[in-house]
């Protein structure tokens, strides 16, 4: 059986992230995976790096202590989802938070020799579902900095065979006909995940 996490970051439950959210949820479920639905805000997450753990922070094992429950969480997944809207030209400050405060030396990288090396190879699978409130050119325009977090260094330190990029641009301006379609497009992408 897969064992998926699903990184969610949106404060309200009634938005479309998600519904995008329940809707990976239920079909990956639906395939008879073991789902982990990690809902950053629900939890209470605190995405602050305090000075002590930024001082401990290439103190392997020791840097894990403050955020244990949730390095348990990756390590026992063979699949991570993560489901966020796009803020800024970014990442929420909650999911921000949670890669700094736990995507750790010894976690998710090591270095050998001064080099970044792959960690989370375990993980086989990786995807990330997106909404942009503008288009696909200016977030071309802008670096696409979620994008290029996900497709080049999240993808560096997991290794995983199979990656997911599903974005919705225009989202300010998305009739309920796109999103519907768009939800469409995820539950058919999560089911050959």
């Amino acid at each position: 059986m897969t064992r998926a996490l699903v990184l969610f970051a949106h404060p309200c439950a009634d938005s479309f992230s998600a519904a995008l959210k329940d809707r990976v949820v239920a079909t990956l479920s639906d395939r008879g995976w073991a789902v982990d639905l990690c809902d950053l805000y629900a939890e209470g997450f605190d995405p602050v790096l305090s000075p002590a753990e930024r001082r401990g922070y290439h103190d392997s094992p020791e840097n894990r202590a403050p955020v244990q429950g949730y390095v348990d969480r990756i390590i026992a997944a063979q699949a991570m989802v993560l489901v966020f809207p796009v803020w800024n030209f970014g990442y929420p400050a909650i999911l921000k938070g949670f890669l700094d405060r736990v995507f750790l030396p010894g976690v998710s990288f090591r270095l050998e020799r001064g080099q970044v090396r792959p960690n989370l190879t375990h993980i086989r699978k990786l995807a990330a579902v997106t909404t942009y409130g503008g288009n696909r050119m200016t977030a071309i325009l802008m670096g696409d900095p979620p994008r290029r977090c996900v497709t080049r260094a999240m993808r560096h330190i997991c290794r995983p065979d199979t990656m997911k990029y599903l974005a919705l641009y225009n989202m300010n301006r998305a009739s309920d006909a796109t999103r519907s379609g768009f939800l469409t497009k995820v539950e058919n992408k999560m089911k050959r995940f």
